[in-house]
């Protein structure tokens, strides 16, 4: 994303998020306006798709996988991915989940960055087996069960199979990335979500408070050399948060195919029991040598994660940059959270009914203008005020010159 672009995009988050802040979103629309108008109706990942097949909304805006269902359950097709969304370029490579660690957990930086140095392996062994990580994923999430949502049944291995090659699967620490966090924190200060440490920040301020990249750059180095450092065993064990997304997938494959990164890097994360579906314990070996047990905690979202980090029942998490975010802006504790670095970028999409009109953005921008036109407002299900999702939504229609108003 160049020069152009980021001006562009921080001058449309502010727009869009005061439009937004203000009490234009807040009623619903009146039936006789004919203004170009987007209802949006918050609500959870998980009912979107069963909202879509019964009607009750026209489309949403979401994260893998559920983009993927509504495809593969045959009552949505894709409008546009996120990284696709007007204004051009400004979402591409834009940021998603992070690792990030507590302030307990960076005390011993040297298993920190052996943790770093297997999501970035767990990443490669995506990019290189995409087949086989949906595969994995699936079963780790679905144990390769059917998911059902509603009425809806798909197959998790279909499902996985379309979603995975969606996600830019990437710890790789770039302006690209950095700026789109700084840009997530701009739009959430203009919607007033933002309100402690990170108030008033300037970049530079805003890069301190947030990250800790010491593990990531050993770690790279590490990987580099073709060894990674062996870090001394600790007896007490290691606990790791996550979320139940193919998002978070680089650790999922680290340990459903442990035997692989076994075999090729002499460092893993080893199952304490074989069995399908979740993993709940773990060893972890770098360069043949267990160094710590590790326990791994399924959250209900990024929030949950964040309030555990900072009681240090969990020392590590993946989880969206915007909790992270939120959590350090508010943290008054003796506990602090750090990112570490990302684990993937892009990876949400806009979904429309299979049987509307809107087969790329341009024809939903019409549709859009046609059903207001008419005094039947389209309705787009969204997770979350101030999220990512939210934020691109109401971005790309602020380009577009299209209303957006809150569904009661």
């Amino acid at each position: 994303m160049n020069t152009k672009h980021l001006l562009a995009a921080a001058g449309l988050l502010v727009v869009c998020a005061a439009m937004v802040f203000a009490a234009g979103c807040v009623t619903t629309p009146n039936d006789s306006d004919k203004t170009p108008t987007v209802e949006i109706l918050y609500t959870g990942a998980g009912t979107m798709p069963a909202l879509l097949a019964t009607g009750k909304i026209d489309g949403y805006i979401i994260w893998q996988p559920f983009v993927a269902v509504g495809v593969e359950g045959d009552v949505g097709k894709i409008v546009s991915y996120s990284q696709n969304l007007p204004p051009e370029g400004m979402w591409v490579e834009h940021t998603c989940c992070a690792f990030g660690a507590n302030s307990e957990a960076l005390k011993n930086p040297d298993i920190a960055t052996s943790l770093v140095a297997l999501t970035i392996l767990g990443n490669k062994y995506i990019n290189d087996y995409p087949d086989k990580s949906a595969e994995l994923t699936a079963d780790w999430l679905f144990s390769k069960q059917d998911m059902t949502y509603g009425e809806i049944t798909v197959n998790s291995v279909d499902v996985l199979e379309a979603s995975i090659p969606t996600i830019m699967f990437s710890s790789k620490v770039t302006n690209t990335w950095l700026d789109s966090n700084e840009e997530f924190i701009n739009a959430q200060r203009e919607l007033g979500l933002i309100s402690g440490k990170l108030l008033s920040t300037t970049p530079a301020q805003s890069k301190d408070l947030l990250y800790d990249f010491g593990p990531y750059e050993s770690a790279t180095q590490q990987i580099a050399s073709g060894k990674l450092t062996t870090p001394a065993a600790v007896k007490t064990p290691i606990s790791i948060g996550y979320l139940p997304s193919d998002h978070d997938a680089p650790l999922f494959v680290l340990l459903k195919d442990w035997q692989y990164f076994k075999d090729t890097y002499n460092s893993y994360l080893k199952p304490t029991t074989d069995k399908a579906g979740k993993v709940s314990e773990a060893e972890l070996f770098i360069n043949g040598e267990k160094i710590a047990d590790v326990k791994f905690v399924e959250g209900t979202g990024g929030p949950q994660l964040m309030t555990l980090l900072a009681q240090n029942t969990i020392q590590y998490a993946v989880a969206g940059t915007p909790p992270y975010i939120s959590a350090i802006d508010m943290s008054t504790g003796n506990v602090g959270l750090k990112i570490l670095a990302p684990i993937m970028q892009e990876g949400s999409g806009l979904v429309a009914s299979i049987n509307s009109p809107a087969d790329d953005w341009q024809l939903f921008v019409k549709w859009v203008k046609d059903r207001s036109a008419e005094g039947n407002n389209v309705v787009i299900a969204d997770p979350q005020l101030g999220s990512i999702q939210d934020v691109q939504l109401k971005a790309a229609l602020k380009d577009a010159g299209i209303t957006v108003v809150t569904k009661k």
